[in-house]
């Protein structure tokens, strides 16, 4: 098992910057504005939460004591970005793997496979199977028993505290059955990383508006 343990906080903050890399690569690194939006997303995060901007900001300190997570301040806005693949020598399908475990806690391999689409795509799962083995393996992942009336058992991430038979777990959408509209979901997550741009694109604006109104 590997030396490293996060809180639930820091997982969530360290899922977002590792989605938003493969999925939005032209608006990351992401400023903190845009991380509390990606960290309190409504669909794709299960448990959806309510972070404020000191919660992530406190995470965010926390791994940077831990390097995981770099600071730059060479633009109008801090951004952040992670340094979790290059400092545990993972590659991008071990990380889309990682990244949904860290977003959407406990999962089957086959919905492991469906949710990684955006950011790697398994083209059997058999395939996703055997980077979760690796994973296993090198002591990321571990594969919970099968819990009673479920079809299949579920695997989880071990960075954080593994619960191994969890209650209810909250979801954005509970009543949603897990093979959907792959095309409307497509549209969906398409409109969401354009909202995530537009998002920052304002953010920079408005300081950009501060900055020339202090020189008057």
């Amino acid at each position: 098992m590997i030396d490293l343990k996060l809180t639930d906080e820091e997982v969530r903050v360290l899922g977002c910057l590792l989605e938003k890399e493969m999925t939005t690569p032209d608006y990351y690194p992401l400023s903190l504005n845009a991380l509390v939006n990606g960290c309190n997303q409504k669909s794709n995060r299960e448990p959806v939460v309510s972070y404020d901007e000191e919660t992530v900001l406190k995470a965010l300190d926390s791994l940077k004591g831990k390097e995981l997570v770099w600071q730059s301040d060479l633009s109008r806005v801090a951004k952040y970005s992670h340094n979790f693949l290059k400092a545990h020598n993972l590659v991008n399908k071990e990380a889309a793997i990682l990244c949904i475990l860290f977003l959407r806690g406990h999962q089957t391999a086959g919905e492991i496979r469906e949710r990684t689409e955006r950011l790697y795509r398994f083209n059997t799962i058999e395939e996703a199977k055997e980077v979760l083995n690796s994973l296993e393996e090198m002591g990321y992942v571990k594969l919970l028993p099968r819990q009673h009336g479920l079809k299949e058992p579920r695997y989880t991430h071990l960075l954080s505290d593994v619960t191994e038979h969890p209650g209810k777990e909250v979801t954005a959408h509970p009543l949603s059955p897990v093979h959907h509209d792959n095309a409307g979901d497509e549209q969906i997550n398409k409109l969401r990383d354009e909202l995530t741009r537009l998002r920052q694109e304002l953010e920079e604006l408005r300081q950009e508006f501060q900055e020339f109104k202090s020189q008057f």
